[in-house]
């Protein structure tokens, strides 16, 4: 009992450890594209080169690993991956690069924080997601989910005055980032990142069902990563016509495209792909703050962006919110258990009369089974429950 103990607790230990590593990820991506997105690379194409370069550093994994396990390909799964394809590279990346550059990287990160609301939402309407009103665990989580979206709310109407954190860096750019922040579209850019959240909570719950259709990670991940360059390559022709958009050189566009590539779509997909199947869609999305708290201050230190009283107070109240959701999940029996735990008390079964005139078995629970010809010395090899 205790080593079963033990393994339960590292198993769900690394499941919280591989979510909690990729806000350390997406921090970075938050950082460089920021840097990048400013310095005029083109969005779009920015998604292209972000999953070839994905496409290129899983597949070698997904050949390696799953060539005897990969299940056959479908119609169903191919649409399905299709669609996520769609979603996440092209829909959800596009919207928020947009956001990005209107906002600030502090501001876009926080805004994501509304993601495992929207995903909450979203679950529990495609069924993934057991709610009943009159269980507290369930009153948490939607009470947390309606003050998370309070929380978004806030962030996009109220900016407030600049909260000097880092007073030194404040001061020595205070003039030029305050007229580059008076010159941005900012509810704008809050409702292109909000749409991003939609477009990614989407494709969470799509990911859920696939997953469990076609249980190959790593292919599954490489599929998602070619598809949605190839779909964000056409979109990306008719958007973009200056071929001179699509040149990389040793610079920040070379580096946001690899490392974005790399961690935030290769093993971000893999990692979610997993967790997402083991935990559900809500869980995957459970840790976003603290990737906020991460950017908010790197942010501050490397972009020298300024951070307004309206975005902390919006966070705040985001986090409070979300935690109150994640505990109202903590708080939800475990309903597979308890079903394995019923299937196994049912055993064992002991056989009350015989009818061998009829062929017929009848239980000490009332059940009867139709005895098949047997082909071994009289013993029963095949049975039907009536």
């Amino acid at each position: 009992m205790g080593s079963n103990s033990i393994c339960e607790k590292i198993a769900k230990a690394k499941a919280y450890l591989a979510i909690i590593s990729l806000q350390f990820g997406y921090c970075g991506m938050y950082i460089i594209t920021s840097v990048c997105l400013k310095n005029g690379m083109n969005h779009f194409v920015l998604s292209v080169y972000r999953h070839i370069f994905a496409t290129i550093a899983v597949a070698p994994f997904a050949l390696m690993f799953e060539r005897k396990i990969r299940p056959k390909m479908t119609l169903s799964v191919f649409w399905k991956i299709m669609l996520l394809a769609f979603l996440e590279p092209v829909l959800d990346q596009n919207l928020y690069y947009v956001g990005l550059t209107y906002t600030s990287a502090t501001f876009a990160s926080a805004s994501v924080n509304v993601l495992p609301a929207i995903t909450f939402i979203m679950a529990t309407i495609f069924r993934l997601e057991k709610v009943d009103i009159r269980k507290i665990p369930s009153q948490a989580k939607i009470i947390g989910t309606i003050v998370t979206v309070a929380g978004a709310m806030i962030m996009t109407i109220y900016r407030g005055p600049v909260v000097n954190i880092f007073g030194s860096h404040v001061a020595v750019n205070h003039g030029a980032t305050a007229a580059a922040t008076s010159g941005q579209h900012w509810v704008l850019g809050t409702l292109f990142v909000l749409g991003s959240c939609f477009g990614w909570s989407a494709f969470f719950i799509l990911q859920s069902y696939t997953v469990k259709e076609y249980p190959a990670e790593l292919s599954l991940t490489t599929w998602i990563c070619f598809m949605g360059s190839m779909e964000g390559g056409v979109v990306s022709l008719v958007m973009v016509r200056d071929m001179k958009a699509w040149a990389l050189g040793w610079d920040s566009r070379l580096l946001a495209s690899v490392y974005t590539g790399i961690v935030c779509s290769g093993i971000a997909y893999y990692v979610q792909s997993v967790v997402n199947r083991e935990r559900g869609p809500v869980f995957v999305t459970v840790f976003s703050p603290l990737c906020m708290i991460i950017t908010a201050a790197m942010g501050s230190i490397i972009l020298h962006e300024l951070l307004h009283l309206g975005s902390v107070i919006g966070a705040v109240v985001i986090v409070l919110g979300l935690y109150t959701v994640v505990w109202g999940k903590s708080k939800d029996p475990s309903s597979n258990t308890t079903n394995e735990k019923g299937k196994a008390q049912e055993l064992p079964i002991v056989v009350n009369d015989i009818n061998k005139s009829n062929d017929i078995i009848t239980l000490d629970n009332g059940i009867s089974i139709i005895k098949l010809p047997s082909t071994q010395g009289g013993h029963i090899n095949h049975a039907t429950t009536i």
